[in-house]
């Protein structure tokens, strides 16, 4: 009977680690600029690899984005695919570059508060399964400034 028991608690919680999810908090000044929510990972196959999405809120009366920095974790490896998707599921056209460690993302045509929510996927991350949480900063310029403004970070827990 006993055994039973520790049989079930210990599936339970095995089943609760793999269901879990991440959480992404944001430094949103009042809300001017955007904040972070709802990230999502999809579990990683036999590599590693795994996709890596989070939300980021355009407030009603913000300034319009021009750039979106993200500054990658040295635990992870980002590839160049990278998807960005307005709140109509509408695929944004950007151009971006990956230096290094940090991810430098240009709207040619700039975001503006119309567009209230971004949702940012990271596709094809190498994340080592038994690493610690992956955290990414991130910041934004908006138009008419060459000023970073850090607007929050997204949280990633490891497999």
């Amino acid at each position: 009977m006993k055994r039973t028991l520790v049989y079930a608690a210990v599936c339970s919680m095995a089943i609760a680690a793999l269901i879990c999810t991440g959480y992404a908090n944001a430094k949103t000044d009042n809300n001017k600029l955007a904040n972070i929510e709802n990230n999502l990972q999809s579990a990683p196959t036999g590599w590693q690899l795994v996709k890596q999405t989070f939300q980021l809120h355009i407030p009603k009366n913000g300034k319009a984005l021009s750039q979106l920095i993200i500054d990658v974790p040295s635990t992870v490896a980002v590839s160049n695919d990278i998807d960005i998707l307005d709140d109509k599921g509408q695929k944004i056209k950007i151009n971006f570059s990956v230096n290094s460690r940090r991810i430098i993302i240009n709207f040619p045509e700039p975001v503006t508060s119309s567009t209230t929510i971004l949702k940012i996927s990271l596709n094809k991350v190498l994340q080592p399964i038994l690493s610690s949480t992956s955290t990414y900063h991130l910041s934004a310029k908006v138009v008419g400034s060459d000023l970073e403004i850090p607007i929050g970070e997204a949280q990633f827990p490891s497999f």
